[in-house]
């Protein structure tokens, strides 16, 4: 009778992780853990999933807990409480770095502002508001429609602009800024910026007058009302301040340089960014077009994009103040994207201490994806575990 070897005793477990952290695609891993019991515990005993996301994202070092919501999950196996819940949670945060990693490799690219919040300085107000970026090209109907920051004697007095993200946790890819060019002063100048730079965060946790003034805002009514004349007068605070204190930034890109051109000017980030609170800030740096009127120096802006995609409804986050720290809401009946699992026998393999640099990075044109291993491990698996093949692989 023919004996098969087990083809892990051809390799050290190190040099499997080695080749398996070769893998960038979620769906490679769920192809894996699909092959057999064996390598099912393997990739979340060794929490693969995870390490891929946080190799794509970094940002998610911050995430300190997973929590799954609206999955009806089956009696966990009863191998001690203590292992057993280790193991739950170990399978948990598989199902839900898997789905996040493939949702964000296959999320439709949108616009995804939701509102202007603030800008650091506006010139005529309410005319000139960061509002006014929320709409498409330099006009609308005859009027002009842009931001314009107050003038500056110091060409080197940089501008803000804060938006609000249609969701608290989203990817962002690129950011597009178009200047504005003032058509209707002599020579038709550019008041675009040197340079720009972004930022991702959150507000911080509002205080009780922050509460109340915000309430104030939305009613659309002042918070100051004389004795004489009772009459509630409109403002738009929000829309004019940005004290640098009620922010928390938690990502900055690079700068990136921006022509003098009126045209919608696209910075593609070098990798996608995951901004958790939702909020964005576009850091103009340096004046270039002095004004004619009064000989001080402006920043125009006419149309602001930021492009990628809210991952709300399958997730939610919760940040965890003063720490910082996030707990990642996942919601399985919510996600479009869905992975079939199984549950199996936990800690057949033991964790292994992931190294920093080499097993993270990997030899890649050494090892490759290694088609034909994983080949002869299904055929083993086909034979030495019949069970396994009623399981379906996740669809490509």
């Amino acid at each position: 009778m023919e004996t098969r070897e087990d083809f892990f005793n051809w390799l050290d477990l190190d040099v499997i992780m080695v080749i398996l952290m070769c893998l960038g695609d979620p769906a490679d891993f769920i192809r894996v853990s699909s092959l057999s019991r064996f390598w099912y515990n393997f990739v979340i005993a060794n929490g693969l999933c995870k390490e891929l996301c946080l190799r794509m994202f970094p940002q998610l070092s911050a995430v300190d807990s997973v929590v799954e919501r609206g999955n009806r999950r089956r009696n966990p196996i009863d191998v001690g409480s203590c292992n057993s819940a280790e193991w739950e949670s170990l399978e948990r945060e598989h199902r839900a770095f898997a789905f996040l990693a493939r949702q964000c490799k296959t999320l439709p690219a949108t616009s995804c502002i939701a509102d202007a919040v603030c800008a650091s300085s506006t010139d005529n107000y309410p005319f000139e508001s960061i509002v006014n970026t929320l709409e498409r090209g330099d006009r609308v109907g005859p009027r002009a429609s842009y931001w314009s920051s107050k003038g500056q004697k110091d060409h080197t007095v940089p501008e803000t602009l804060v938006y609000k993200l249609d969701a608290d946790f989203c990817l962002i890819t690129e950011i597009n800024v178009q200047p504005f060019q003032a058509f209707f002063q002599t020579g038709d100048p550019i008041y675009a910026a040197k340079s720009v730079r972004f930022r991702v965060g959150r507000p911080k946790s509002p205080s009780p007058v922050d509460i109340s003034h915000q309430e104030a805002i939305q009613r659309n009514i002042s918070t100051d009302t004389s004795e004489e004349f009772p009459m509630a007068q409109p403002v738009d605070i929000l829309h004019q301040e940005a004290p640098e204190d009620r922010f928390i930034w938690t990502w900055t890109s690079q700068e990136f340089p921006m022509a003098q051109e009126n045209r919608l000017q696209k910075f593609k980030l070098p990798k996608p960014i995951l901004c958790f609170g939702g909020i964005v800030q576009i850091e103009l740096l340096g004046r270039v077009q002095r004004q004619e009127m009064d000989g001080l120096f402006y920043i125009c802006v006419s149309h602001v994009e930021v492009i990628g995609g809210r991952l709300f409804p399958g997730f939610d986050i919760e940040i965890l103040e003063p720490s910082g720290k996030i707990v990642l809401k996942y919601f399985p009946n919510l996600s479009p994207i869905r992975i079939r699992h199984r549950r199996a026998q936990p800690f057949l393999i033991p964790r292994l201490p992931l190294l920093g640099g080499g097993l993270m990075q990997g030899p890649r044109r050494a090892f490759g994806r290694m088609p034909h291993i994983f080949r002869l491990i299904r055929q083993q698996d086909e034979s030495d575990d019949p069970g396994s093949q009623q399981h379906e692989p996740e669809p490509t």
